[in-house]
């Protein structure tokens, strides 16, 4: 059976993978569906780097404004809400292109998630607690003790992520690490094509450096400023990164030089992160530039090509 085709597009923040899904897109019949954490969110549009309206208009694009930021969206949900898009877009014979940024939201959608164990408000409330009355770091390093290789792909400054990671095991007596690895429910009917880029650091960090400064140019602070106004101060959405510098200046803990320098850091390290997680994904075929570079766009073409014309054997 010749199964139909799912391009992944994957790499760090800043590598330019809208610019190559749009390339391949407009080429090969496609349409794109975003796996970034924050895109989901409606409302939340300078900080997060979405498509531009523009290029939502050029192509059609799913999994970007579908909740509010007040909303609790899961890797879960998104795993859900993205199968169901790559359906509908095969059933009109058109190719679905994935542009992965975000490794969990990735991971739930082709491997699955496992069922995991039920949450307890009681003790995340106390984890919580135990954060903001010591640190997101002394949570992490109690991680560090009992679930090592968890602690190790998630950030300490996750703390969402960290309670999560915790919570399974107090409650279970095993790692989430151990429970990643069982009961998936990995995606069906679709041969996978993962296409990486992973540009020169240099210039990948320059680009983030920049983006950050726009980001402030373009209203960041008084974006925030709305939101907070709009829906509180302590919504989660609001605590990613660049929202949560720009609270802080609004706070008057950062004058606003310190703040658009802690947003570029934070990009320079989540596209540490995010190369790290992505390496330990299969059979991916990188390539060592942008997703803008012309030559990349050509080579991409081709091998999307090849996959759509080669039978199974």
């Amino acid at each position: 059976m010749n199964l139909p085709l799912l391009v992944v597009i994957l790499g760090p923040t800043g590598s330019g993978k809208t610019t190559l899904a749009l390339f391949l897109g407009d080429r090969l019949d496609g349409e794109i569906v975003s796996c970034d954490s924050l895109a989901v969110y409606r409302e939340l549009e300078i900080g997060t780097a979405k498509p531009t309206r523009e290029e939502r208009q050029r192509m059609p694009h799913h999994l970007i404004d579908l909740v509010s930021p007040t909303d609790q969206f899961t890797a879960g949900d998104y795993s859900r809400c993205a199968r169901k898009a790559i359906h509908e877009i095969r059933e009109r014979r058109r190719l679905p292109v994935v542009v992965g940024g975000t490794g969990l939201y990735l991971r739930a959608l082709l491997e699955g998630l496992f069922a995991g164990v039920p949450r307890s408000e009681d003790l995340r409330s106390r984890l919580r607690e135990r954060a903001t009355r010591r640190s997101p770091e002394y949570l992490h390093r109690l991680l560090g003790r009992i679930d090592p290789a968890a602690a190790k792909n998630i950030h300490a400054n996750d703390v969402a992520k960290v309670i999560r990671a915790l919570e399974v095991v107090i409650r279970s007596g095993h790692p989430i690490t151990e429970l990643w690895r069982e009961g998936r429910d990995p995606l069906q009917g679709f041969r996978i094509l993962r296409l990486g880029l992973n540009p020169d650091r240099d210039a990948l960090y320059e680009r983030l450096n920049q983006r950050a400064r726009e980001m402030f140019s373009a209203g960041l602070i008084e974006e925030t400023r709305a939101l907070q106004e709009r829906y509180g101060r302590n919504v989660r959405s609001l605590r990613s990164l660049g929202y949560r510098q720009a609270s802080a200046y609004l706070d008057g803990a950062f004058p606003l030089d310190k703040a658009i320098l802690a947003v570029q850091q934070g990009h320079r390290n989540y596209a540490k992160r995010q190369l790290t997680w992505f390496r330990r994904e299969p059979d991916v075929q990188w390539r060592s530039g942008f997703g803008s570079d012309l030559q990349i766009q050509r080579e991409c073409l081709e091998v999307v090509k090849h996959e759509i014309a080669r039978k199974d054997r």
